[in-house]
This record gives C-alpha cells, sequence and structure tokens, in this order.
C-alpha cells in the first residue's frame, strides 16, 4: 500500500503535495469553547484558539485501531513503519457496512497533475464500497489558493471543500468560521464512534483544528517529526569516498569540491529549507511563535538564528554551488538530482520512495540517502516539531443531514488504516484494473498511476505511518530517520493550536517570503532583511505579540 507519509513544513507541502506524499491534515470541533483574546464581527468571524478543558470537550472519543500493528511503532514523534507484507489475501474489513446512502453531493480538492475523467473506474469503484455519490470538482494545486478564496467568496459552495493549512490567509480562515457547519453533533464525543476509522484519529489532530469553537473539518494527521529531509546522492558519494557534511563548514567545503560548472554538476539546490533545521530556525506562521528561556515571546524573524540560516544559503549561492536553475527557481530539482546534475537537494519525505521506484529500473545503482540534521557548530541540532495536522476536509452550512452523512461516510472509508480492504482500495483501486499482484506485493498499471491519486486520499487518514511493500527498506529507512531526528525535537508555544490571528494582521510578513528568496540569491542586502523586520515590528508585529501574549497567557503554551 502507498504510505501516509508525515507532514511537511508549509512550503515543501504546498509546492509538493502529491498523492505520494501522505497529506498532512488538520479537524475541528464543535461545542462552546474558551475563546481567548478574541472578538467576533457581524459575519460571525472569531479570532483566537480554543485550547485546554474547552477544547476536551469538543473532541471525538479516542478509540485507537488494532489491526496490523507496525513493525517499528512511533517514537519521537515518527511515523510508524511497516517493513514487513501485508497478506493481500487476508485483509481485515474497518467498514462492514456501507455508510454511505448514495445520495450525490460535491467535494472541491487540490489536485496535482491531470485529473481522471468523472465516472472513472475508480471514483466508481470507491462510490460503490462507501455508499457514496461523488462529484468531484478537482482544482490545480498550485492555483488553488485563489480558486478557494473566490469560492468562499461567492453563495455557492461545494457540499465538501478541501483546505490546506498553507492557504489559510487573508480572510479564509475568517470564511472558514462563517462558511462552514460545526460537525460536533455528529463527531464530538462518543457520536463518532459510528465511524470508527475517524475514532482511530489522534486527538491531538482533532485538537489543533478547532476553528470558531467548532468541530467544522475532518484532519489527516501528521507526524510531528515531519521535518523536511536533506537528500543526498549516496551511489555517487560513495564512488567519491565522500564523507557526508556534519556541520555548515563541512556541508559548504564539500560543495566546493563537489561542484563543477564546466561538467554541468553542482553539489546543490537551493538549501533553504534544510538551513532552517540546522540553525534552528523556527516554522513561519502561527508556529513560529515562542516564549524563550528568557520568558521573552517572539516570532521567528526575530531569533538570531532566522538570518543565522540565510547567510549560511547566501555563501553557498555566492560560492557557485547551488544549480543555476535553482538560482532561476525553474525546473524540476528532484529531475537535477535523479539525473546526477545536482547532488544534494531538499524535499518533503515522500522522495525517499517515489525517486527510489522511479530509478529501480532504469538506473539500478541509484541510492537517495538522507543526511542527519547537525547544529549551527555541528553539534546537536535543534528541531522543531511539526503541527500535528495541517489539512482539513470541511462541509458546508446548511447542507442536508443525509448529505453530512455521507461526506462522513467518505471521509471514514478514506481513514482506513493499514492492513485493510478499505485503504487497498483508497491507495491502488481495483485488482487487474488500477494494479496487479506480483510476488505478493501490488503494483500499480498504468491505469492506476493515472486515476488512482489525489482524490478521496485528501479527506482523511489513519494515524501517520509509512509503508512500502515493493521497497520496505525505504520505510525502515524513513521511519528510523524520523526517530533519529524526533530526539532532537522541541515544540513551539504555539504548538497543536489552530490560531486564526486578527484580519488587520493578515498581510503583515507576507514580504518575508519573496524577500528571503531574493537575499540569498544576491538581489537583495542583509540590512534589506533587516529593515524589513523592524517595520514589520513597528507596523503590526509588536500589537500582534501583544496579542498571542495575552492568547498564551489564557490558554497555556502548546509546549
Amino acid at each position: 500500500m502507498t504510505p501516509n507519509v508525515a507532514s511537511m513544513s508549509l512550503g515543501p507541502s504546498r509546492r509538493s503535495f502529491l498523492a505520494s506524499t501522505g497529506f498532512a491534515a488538520a479537524a475541528v470541533a464543535g461545542g462552546m469553547p474558551l475563546l481567548t483574546a478574541c472578538g467576533e464581527s457581524d459575519s460571525g468571524s472569531r479570532e483566537g484558539t480554543t485550547s485546554g478543558k474547552a477544547a476536551d470537550k469538543l473532541l471525538p472519543t479516542y478509540v485507537g485501531s488494532k489491526v496490523a500493528q507496525p513493525d517499528l511503532p512511533a517514537k519521537n514523534g515518527s511515523a510508524a513503519g511497516y517493513t514487513g507484507r501485508v497478506d493481500l489475501t487476508a485483509l481485515a474489513t474497518s467498514v462492514p457496512d456501507k455508510l454511505g446512502t448514495g445520495a450525490a453531493f460535491t467535494i472541491m480538492s487540490p489536485f496535482w497533475g491531470a485529473p481522471p475523467k468523472p465516472g472513472n473506474a475508480y471514483y466508481t469503484a470507491l462510490d460503490a464500497a462507501a455508499g457514496t455519490k461523488i462529484t468531484w470538482q478537482n482544482q490545480d494545486g498550485n492555483t488553488y489558493g485563489e480558486k478557494l478564496g473566490a469560492v468562499l467568496a461567492s453563495s455557492s459552495i461545494p457540499d465538501m471543500v478541501v483546505v490546506p493549512s498553507w492557504e489559510l490567509g487573508g480572510k479564509i480562515p475568517n470564511a472558514i468560521n462563517a462558511k462552514f457547519m460545526d460537525l460536533g453533533p455528529y463527531l464530538a464525543g462518543d457520536k463518532v464512534k459510528k465511524y470508527p476509522n475517524l475514532a482511530a484519529i489522534p486527538s491531538d489532530a482533532w485538537r489543533m483544528s478547532l476553528f470558531g469553537g467548532a468541530l467544522r473539518g475532518i484532519p489527516l494527521p501528521s507526524a510531528a517529526a515531519g521535518f523536511i529531509v536533506p537528500y543526498y546522492r549516496k551511489d555517487i558519494f560513495d564512488e567519491k569516498g565522500w564523507s557526508v557534511p556534519k556541520s555548515p563548514e563541512e556541508f559548504l567545503s564539500w560543495a566546493k569540491e563537489a561542484t563543477s560548472a564546466k561538467a554541468k554538476v553542482y553539489a546543490c539546490g537551493d538549501m533553504s529549507w534544510s538551513a532552517q533545521a540546522i540553525f534552528g530556525t523556527r516554522p513561519a506562521g502561527t508556529l513560529g511563535w515562542n516564549i524563550g528561556d528568557d520568558g521573552k515571546l517572539t516570532y521567528r524573524i526575530e531569533d538570531p538564528a532566522f538570518l543565522e540560516a540565510l547567510e549560511w544559503v547566501r555563501k553557498l549561492f555566492d560560492a557557485g554551488v547551488v544549480h543555476p536553475d535553482d538560482r532561476a527557481r525553474s525546473g524540476d530539482v528532484a529531475q537535477r538530482f535523479t539525473a546526477g546534475k545536482v547532488l544534494a537537494f531538499n524535499s518533503d519525505m515522500s522522495a525517499w520512495y517515489s525517486k527510489t521506484a522511479e530509478q529501480a529500473q532504469s538506473h539500478p545503482d541509484f541510492q537517495i540517502d538522507a543526511m542527519d540534521y547537525f547544529g549551527p557548530d555541528g553539534g546537536d541540532p535543534t528541531l522543531w516539531a511539526s503541527q500535528p495536522a495541517v489539512l482539513w476536509s470541511l462541509i458546508r452550512k446548511g447542507a442536508s443531514k443525509e448529505t453530512v452523512e455521507n461526506a462522513l461516510a467518505a471521509a471514514n472509508f478514506s481513514a482506513a488504516p493499514y492492513g485493510t480492504k478499505e485503504r487497498m482500495l483508497v491507495d491502488y483501486g481495483v485488482e487487474g484494473t488500477h494494479y496487479t499482484v506480483k510476488d505478493g506485493v501490488p503494483v500499480k498499471t498504468d491505469q492506476g498511476n493515472s486515476e488512482v491519486i489525489n482524490a478521496w486520499s485528501s479527506l482523511a487518514a489513519p494515524a501517520p505511518y509509512v509503508a512500502h511493500p515493493d521497497l520496505p527498506d525505504v520505510a525502515r529507512k524513513q521511519v528510523e530517520w524520523q526517530q533519529r531526528m524526533g530526539a532532537f525535537m522541541k515544540k513551539t508555544s504555539t504548538y497543536g493550536m489552530n490560531i486564526v490571528e486578527p484580519s488587520r494582521y493578515a498581510n503583515l510578513r507576507s514580504q518575508f517570503e519573496q524577500l528571503e528568496l531574493d537575499y540569498v540569491r544576491g538581489h537583495k542586502k542583509l540590512s534589506d532583511v533587516q529593515q524589513a523586520i523592524s517595520t514589520w515590528k513597528s507596523s503590526g508585529g509588536d500589537k500582534l505579540r501583544d496579542w498571542y501574549k495575552e492568547l498564551l497567557d489564557k490558554n497555556g503554551s502548546g509546549n
């Protein structure tokens, strides 16, 4: 079965949210919570967060799955790992009775690649098994934010909408509160037991999903140790006799040795995402706020680590070790990596499997591996936990009871655990049509590769796990790497909280993504970044800090 790989940091998740990545997610809860540092407008929007006892009252009862216990249990925030083969002739059943009534409803979801045609064999088989009748409104994932904003501003909203966390800018958070329903009457407490696969989703994934104090969606949970991975070409390292770098200085030294502009071989792509982990930079967004050992609350850009990470990446660009196409932000760095034109790059966890599988036949000597993170001085790193959920499927306000129950039936089917018939159908489709079995391992057909992607798996997911029956050693390496790195993991003060900031601060930090890109490429000066930080403080950052301080004082810290 395909993996449900741990969540990625926001940047890479936004750019590489493919079927094989295993969506990370979050959901929401219902009731009358304690909302702090918040206000409510005439449109019904609410600011703040819900946590502690107020949140606990809104959560579904957790009932863990006992199907297919993992070979590598989750540890240090990792996903669970399955390195053995599941007997495909003896799969368990997690949905013994169809919960859907066959009533038609629509779902809008981001999609990467070419969507399959309506009525295809995969959609038809899933509808038949779950008792649903879904019309998919798949939208280009690269421009999904624009479409989502337009739809939420209109009076015509699909019955169910998938919302990734990286699209939670501007007016979208308040629109979620205003346009999507409270699912508490269907899922809070023991009500969720009607949907056992949803009941097996970890409580942290539900807890951080509270929007405006109501259970408005369904989560795809994510492993806390869902760090961006610094990949390298192990086969080429072994051939050249290179040691894997263990400090920023060693990396730069190796990069200069490995780069040959004449041969069009460069050490790396843009390593900005890995640099943030090396120097301990906190994630962007609400997770970037933290109370330090000195008791002061700061945002990520105020931490010296923010500039240190940028300055190191600038050194890589200045040294000419970054591929010119990465400087220009063109093409696909993963393709340059497999072609041997780039020897190190950073991406989400899915690339480990997808690139190994892709190269297995044509390039059997190809080996991809991951560097262990090091700190700025070559010592232990400081890594920040990913949120336990970063994507939601939500149901519009005003949907009929039958529509809600059919949507929940679809989500419950999609959340089936590893080792079940339902998970097999979601991940591989129909045997003989979408996959064949070779030596006990399912192998997708061309039709499977074109149809069994990006749709059903966005509705909900089980607790994070990794499993590759065809490449079990990759699954083992992925989980073991997460467990090693998870030992150095910390949680920010806002961990596990779904926070809706006041709309007046919606665009406060919007300039920084482009500014960071420009600075490391030499288009901006350090003083430009420093000035932007000062401007951020004076134009609302300091006031936003006060807002966060009040919120954390009343709700408590997430760590």
